[in-house]
């Protein structure tokens, strides 16, 4: 295992899978330190922080300000002066731009969560002109990292990072301790009865959390629960049909066994870690066809891949509660593969071993 001393910078540990990814490397690996800012807004920061050797940097937030981005450029920059680190790994855009802008005699690191480019809350121009920074500030990494396959192509045809060095790192994702199906759904107040499909994630645009509204009110004898927070949490909760429980943040051992299927909406994804979470809990998966979804579910396999669209959505929820056989062969599928490809011990392997390729 690496000794090497590394400071990761992420802007804000919402919960969610970045924050679970980014937390395991750091608890795992010997040396390691996180830097971040703090969550803004209705999002709310995942528990494992207060676990984490931590400093904060008072003024990383995700919302772009000329004033308080460079108070935290100031910051972090004091921070990696007394810190010292090796290594600086920054993670996603905010923590990217304003890490690569510490000069410091350290390698660095940065790691592609996923990318904006299906994002609707980002408008042509603002997608524009990130991605020419994102530009700009490639070559200032020794390597760069993509969460999937999927996503480091992506980015490599819209010019970032072309001929600098790039790996893969795929999540890795413990298992939950699941609860009794009954006493789960019985928890966050749902039937006993029936097949219920459920929906995990930040309620924000690039998930599409009204794509799931949507598909529901075309299948009203279906039953579907959605879990997560959000600045949409309110929106969706008002606008949900009545075959649609909606709950908030909730337990993901809980939620995943109270549920029959795990469906994904998003308009982008990285490699959710959800999903994985999902398929480890003998799950199958419906979810769109974006970023590295593919290479989390094995499309008529471990559950269906279906393009952005309500039909096809439809078509896919219909090809289970139609045969119900399906949803304990995927599901198995599934939990087999999701061990084998995403173990935490795998994830954490391939970034010491990186660390130390790169201090040799």
């Amino acid at each position: 295992m690496s000794t090497t001393k590394v400071l990761h910078v992420i802007a804000r540990m919402n919960v969610g899978g970045t924050a679970r990814y980014v937390s395991k490397l750091v608890q795992a690996i010997p040396n390691s330190k996180l830097a971040t800012g703090f969550v803004q807004g209705s999002e709310v920061e995942d528990p494992l922080v207060s676990q984490l050797p931590l400093v904060r940097v008072n003024h990383l937030g995700r919302k772009i300000s000329l004033v308080n981005d460079y108070k935290a450029w100031r910051e972090l920059r004091a921070i990696v002066r007394e810190c010292k680190p090796e290594i600086l790994h920054t993670h996603t855009f905010k923590a990217g731009l304003i890490g690569r802008l510490v000069r410091g005699p350290y390698i660095h690191i940065h790691t592609f969560h996923g990318h904006l480019f299906e994002d609707q809350s980002f408008s042509s121009l603002q997608k524009k002109i990130i991605t020419l920074i994102e530009k700009w500030l490639a070559p200032r990494a020794h390597v760069l990292i993509s969460v999937g396959l999927s996503v480091g192509k992506d980015l490599r045809e819209a010019g970032i990072g072309v001929g600098q060095k790039w790996i893969s790192i795929s999540p890795g994702v413990e298992a939950l301790n699941l609860l009794d199906k009954s006493e789960a759904r019985k928890s966050i107040r749902v039937n006993e009865s029936g097949i219920l499909i459920g929906w995990m994630a930040r309620m924000a645009s690039v998930k599409n959390p009204n794509l799931l509204l949507q598909v529901a009110s075309r299948i009203p004898d279906v039953q579907f629960v959605m879990a997560g927070g959000g600045e949409l949490l309110e929106t969706i909760k008002l606008n949900a049909p009545e075959n649609v429980k909606v709950i908030g943040w909730t337990d993901a051992a809980t939620f995943w066994s109270a549920v029959d299927i795990a469906i994904s909406t998003s308009d982008n994804e990285g490699m959710p870690v959800a999903l994985i979470e999902a398929q480890l809990a003998g799950l199958p998966v419906i979810a769109t066809n974006v970023g590295s979804n593919r290479e989390v579910i094995q499309d008529e396999v471990t559950g269906l891949i279906a393009i952005r669209s309500v039909d096809a959505l439809v078509s896919a929820v219909n090809r289970f509660t139609s045969f119900p056989a399906l949803i304990r062969t995927q599901g198995d599928k599934g939990r087999y593969r999701a061990t084998k490809e995403f173990s935490l011990d795998k994830m954490v392997r391939s970034h010491a071993d990186l660390y130390r390729e790169l201090r040799s």
